[in-house]
């Protein structure tokens, strides 16, 4: 159930040089070569003044070498620029960008090409050096490096380009602008699957068993026996054939699935390269592509301060591939994320029961936190699966052994707020919720393990 990688490649784009400045050419460096040796000619010049017109005569035949090779240059309509991507942009995944360089005029050049790509692709753009004959065409490549989600806007390119004389150079611009779209870790989906090979082994053997009393969807009727819960008895069966009928259900085969992530400013802070907001989608994605292979209905619910995306239950590559959209535009905010109002508006999009599976992080406040109100109300309808990411600066502070009296006061601190967040996750224990505080390393591995678990034991 992975997308398609081949829909996921940004078009190519393709674009004639122009001139973009009002002196569009320049000097090469044997230009300035040959001027430095004539410059030499100054030195006997100081004892017979014949050889200052040695030098102007140097000097002329070097502006000549220069015009002539000026005129032997391509003009930039002669030039066409593409670039061209080797696979998807995913966050942290490198993928070779090609540029190739048309040559259509009768002249060798050398052309240094800058390409303007944003900074959260690459740290500095990349320059680089293409040989192309007469009438031929040329290319060279560079990786980049996504660091972050979303619409990034990359410009055009600039050419310096000289013949082989190195005389002259002329400069142009091709207009290579285009939006690109940074999607989700998605080699880190696929290498999820071995966990695409247990869901569907979960799903045969639920198809083999049936079990029979252990889910919600109806199976078959029979005649009443001792033991039978009164609210199985189906009263219009009873009604026609004159004595109490049960009704026998099986564990449900197709599930209703949601993964709620918040947004908010908590979810804004780093683990290494990426932020809290990076995992959780990373997580959600796996998630989703597992859930939909198994046969669930999965749904995506991305919010702050109100719903940010949202992506109703559905299946098949089209949903996911629409799961996949919204969470590449998923975008951390600076504000508390209001839970309170994500909750109730998951009440009333699902009313039947479903499996919610919730990525958030906890407050460090004296008071309860809105999120964990904010779940205990899921709780009265569905099964929650309640992850929270762990802050791993904390845990590595609380382990630590003081070695002077400010220390230990920052150590307890760290203690207590971990000591904190066990109690209110445990409190949703209490509750019924499968709740747990996961390090940011693991989360794809544990929630896609626990949400297995679920599908296994039928709690759904």
């Amino acid at each position: 159930m992975s997308p398609a990688p081949q829909t996921l490649i940004p078009p190519p784009v393709r674009a004639a040089a122009r001139a973009r400045q009002r002196v569009p050419f320049g000097f090469g460096r044997r230009f300035f070569l040959l001027i430095g040796l004539g410059v030499l000619w100054a030195v006997p010049a100081f004892w017979d003044l014949r050889f200052l017109l040695v030098m102007a005569a140097w000097d002329l035949c070097a502006v000549i070498a220069w015009l002539v090779d000026l005129n032997r240059l391509p003009r930039p309509g002669q030039l066409i620029v593409e670039r061209s991507w080797g696979g998807p942009a995913s966050l942290t995944n490198p993928v070779e960008v090609t540029l190739n360089l048309q040559n259509l005029s009768g002249a060798y050049i050398e052309c240094r090409i800058l390409d303007d790509v944003a900074a959260p692709l690459r740290p500095s753009p990349p320059d680089l050096l293409i040989k192309a004959a007469r009438t031929s065409d040329g290319s060279a490549s560079y990786l980049a490096r996504p660091l972050k989600r979303g619409d990034i806007k990359l410009g055009g390119a600039w050419l310096r380009y000289q013949s082989g004389a190195h005389f002259a150079e002329r400069w142009a611009y091709a207009e290579l602008a285009q939006s690109l779209r940074v999607f989700p870790d998605l080699e880190q989906a696929k290498r999820h699957n071995i966990f695409l090979s247990r869901a569907r082994q979960i799903e045969l053997e639920k198809r083999l068993i049936r079990q029979r009393g252990t889910g919600r969807e109806f199976e078959s009727l029979r005649e009443y026996q001792p033991g039978d819960e009164f609210r199985d008895i189906c009263w219009t069966a009873t009604a026609r054939r004159g004595k109490h009928v049960t009704k026998l259900f099986q564990v449900e085969r197709s599930q209703a699935v949601w993964i709620v992530m918040d947004s908010g400013r908590l979810l804004r802070a780093r683990v290494g390269e990426l932020s809290k907001l990076d995992l959780s989608v990373n997580a959600a994605l796996s998630l989703a592509q597992i859930a939909l292979y198994s046969g669930d209905r999965t749904g995506v619910l991305v919010y702050g301060r109100n719903i940010q995306q949202r992506v109703g239950l559905g299946r098949g590559q089209a949903h996911m591939r629409a799961i996949l959209e919204a969470l590449a535009s998923a975008h951390e905010e600076p504000s508390e994320a209001d839970h309170l109002y994500a909750a109730s508006a998951l009440l009333r999009m699902q009313k039947q029961r479903s499996l919610m599976i919730w990525i958030t992080d906890l407050a460090d406040t004296s008071m309860t936190p809105e999120v964990v109100e904010s779940a205990s109300q899921i709780l009265s309808k569905h099964l929650l699966l309640f992850a929270v990411i762990a802050q791993t600066d904390l845990q590595q502070l609380a382990g630590k052994y003081p070695e002077n009296s400010e220390q230990m006061f920052e150590i307890m601190a760290a203690q207590e707020l971990l000591h904190r967040r066990e109690t209110l996750i445990g409190r949703l224990r209490g509750k019924g919720a499968l709740a747990l505080e996961i390090s940011p390393d693991a989360l794809t591995t544990v929630l896609v393990n626990r949400y297995l678990e679920v599908k296994e034991r039928g709690l759904i």
